[in-house]
């Protein structure tokens, strides 16, 4: 019995050395190597290639152009802390998400996944969208504005964005400035989605757990120095 038991033991071992990408609570783990794109894949596809749209430059991801897909982590997360830093080119438009689930009766990252918009704001018509400026850089995507609109650098420079979505509270900062803070479920949140295009979504914002996404808006966009830490 015991022969067994450490034969066990020693398989799982080996399985965990052997899966790459390991989730440990409480500590600061790279979601992107910046060299490729291990841990990474295109929405709904899993196991297939990622587009050559997506590529790597300087030790960041670029989208370079349409078509290239939205990207998801393989992993899901749920109580956590993201950091990047991110780039938009001039009239540009992407966005991270999170709480994204795959399934073929939804389309896009999107339909699930709430979104940390990331803008042009200076010329991209979305910038001028919305209610009280919740389509710019750092909101709650359509459903709560930054409380800064000053932190946003210019296209073409880059910002540095985090993300805290921990026990029904979700904050974001950019550039070191807290933009907007909300509850992530019960009755505020579900005011939030009422006020919002996404109030008749099926399945928006209803999962706590889910994988985090790089929108492919059609418009150029870097992102790089992406960590998590699971809370």
């Amino acid at each position: 019995m015991q022969k067994v038991k450490l034969t066990l033991v020693l398989a799982a071992v080996t399985l965990i050395l052997t899966c790459g990408f390991v989730q440990k609570k409480g500590k600061w783990q790279k979601l992107f190597n910046g060299k490729d794109y291990t841990g990474w894949h295109t929405f709904n596809k899993q196991g297939q290639p990622i587009s050559d749209k997506w590529q790597i430059e300087d030790g960041a991801m670029v989208l370079t152009g349409r078509g290239g897909g939205d990207l998801v982590t393989d992993n899901e997360f749920e109580n956590f802390e993201l950091e990047l830093e991110w780039k938009i080119s001039e009239k540009g438009n992407s966005g991270v998400m999170w709480g994204v689930v795959e399934d073929k009766k939804y389309c896009c990252p999107y339909s699930t996944g709430p979104e940390m918009q990331v803008l042009d704001d200076a010329k991209h018509p979305d910038s001028f969208a919305g209610k009280n400026g919740n389509h710019k850089a750092g909101s709650l995507y359509d459903m709560i504005p930054p409380a800064d609109l000053t932190a946003v650098k210019p296209a073409g420079e880059w910002n540095k964005a985090k993300m805290k979505i921990y026990k029904g509270q979700g904050t974001f900062w950019l550039n070191g400035k807290q933009m907007v803070t909300f509850p992530t479920n019960g009755p505020g949140w579900d005011a939030l989605v009422a006020n919002s295009k996404f109030k008749t979504w099926e399945g928006f914002g209803k999962f706590p757990k889910g994988k985090i996404a790089l929108q492919d808006h059609g418009d150029k966009v870097w992102y790089r120095n992406i960590q998590i830490r699971e809370l």
